[in-house]
């Protein structure tokens, strides 16, 4: 592609930045309307988890903004570093003392007087890196060893100390992401198959292995056979939605979340949004994350270049499928998995590596192809 055939008119996506903004301010009144009994029984303030929302919400948005003014390539420059930086940080939470663990997982690691959950950083350096990867390598994407091997050895190390935390979810989000991004640059369907079909195995034993992530998979299947132990969750999810009804019973009046529905305010907000909001507000939700993955895809796809149609690709794909395998959880449509929903959780590392996310897409944004990404100028 010539320099004719591709043009940067620095007026980011409107639409994206949009949508991504108002998912966040609905997430932080979800947050204060689904923990406020529990912030105040916990720490005798109701605002504990609000205030602390509203924090990882200006970093979040300071983050997004000053991302948006680099030029996407830059990010070439840490693809390595990135993922050094990820296999570093998943290794010292294997340190005994150095990891904090909660509900026995060890996902986090505290720097000063602040905690981040290192699996959220990493998916983003994976996601880099790869698109790093691919566009160097992009002659050789027909042969299997020079175009599969490395990535697929970084990935299974990743995977590897992910499953160590343990966390099942945000390992398959990684797997999945990676295929698709083989899938964008060109990879061989084949090759794709193959390696689809050798993953299914290990995640069926990995699945059998541990007795908990089986009962997930038996209480999805039928949850009122188990409903005080396994089956708990989703059940209330459930009375949530019955609840709700088509309008709802108003903001703040839920009565899951009086310590019916555990941990309403991270990975089942949407069922507290589901009975407060009702049918409308779920649907509403559910209209913008399908316009925000939309745009998503249609910058990266617009980019000037393969990497940047790469990094774009990929990130959007993080976004939609943590997003919409939350969704499916809470509705019982997949198994029970601890993944926070995109902007409207309570976190602040995954509110600030989603809006990071979302900066750099803004900034792809600007830089638009006349003609498809795939013949653009890497």
């Amino acid at each position: 592609m010539t320099v004719a055939d591709r043009h940067s008119d620095k007026t980011p996506d409107a639409i994206l930045l949009f949508t991504t903004l108002v998912l966040v301010c609905v997430g932080t009144v979800m947050v204060y309307s689904s923990s406020s009994l529990m912030a105040a029984d916990r720490f005798g303030d109701q605002y504990y988890f609000l205030k602390k929302q509203i924090l990882f919400v200006f970093v979040g948005l300071g983050a997004m903004m000053a991302v948006s003014r680099f030029p996407y390539r830059f990010w070439k420059k840490l693809a390595y570093p990135g993922v050094v930086l990820s296999c570093v940080l998943l290794v010292l939470l294997t340190v005994p003392g150095m990891g904090i663990t909660v509900g026995g997982a060890t996902r986090w690691l505290k720097a000063g007087s602040f905690t981040f959950q290192v699996s959220e950083v990493v998916k983003v350096a994976v996601v880099i890196f790869m698109a790093y990867y691919l566009t160097k390598k992009s002659q050789y994407l027909k042969e299997f060893f020079r175009i599969f091997l490395v990535p697929l050895i970084l990935t299974a190390l990743i995977v590897a100390l992910i499953l160590a935390q343990p966390d099942f979810g945000t390992a398959v989000i990684i797997m999945t992401t990676v295929f698709f991004m083989f899938f964008v640059a060109g990879g061989r369907i084949v090759h794709l198959a193959g390696l689809a079909a050798a993953c299914i195995p290990v995640g069926v034993f990995l699945v059998i292995r541990e007795s908990y992530r089986l009962q997930r998979v038996m209480s999805f299947r039928s949850p009122w056979d188990d409903p005080t132990r396994s089956g708990y969750q989703i059940i209330q999810s459930f009375i949530s939605f019955g609840s709700g009804g088509t309008f709802g019973v108003g903001l703040g009046n839920s009565m899951q979340k009086l310590f019916y529905l555990p941990e309403p305010h991270t990975d089942f907000i949407l069922a507290v949004l589901a009975e407060e909001g009702g049918f409308i507000a779920v649907a509403s939700v559910i209209a913008l994350f399908a316009l925000l993955v939309s745009r998503g895809f249609m910058v990266a796809f617009r980019a000037d270049s393969v990497f940047g149609t790469l990094l774009g690709a990929g990130l959007t794909t993080l976004i939609a499928l943590q997003g919409f395998v939350n969704m499916g959880v809470v509705m019982g449509l997949v198994p029970t998995k601890g993944l926070a929903l995109p902007f409207l959780s309570y976190g602040g590392t995954s509110l600030i590596m989603s809006m990071v996310a979302v900066g750099i897409l803004i900034n792809i944004s600007s830089y638009r192809a006349a003609s498809p990404a795939k013949g653009a100028k890497r």
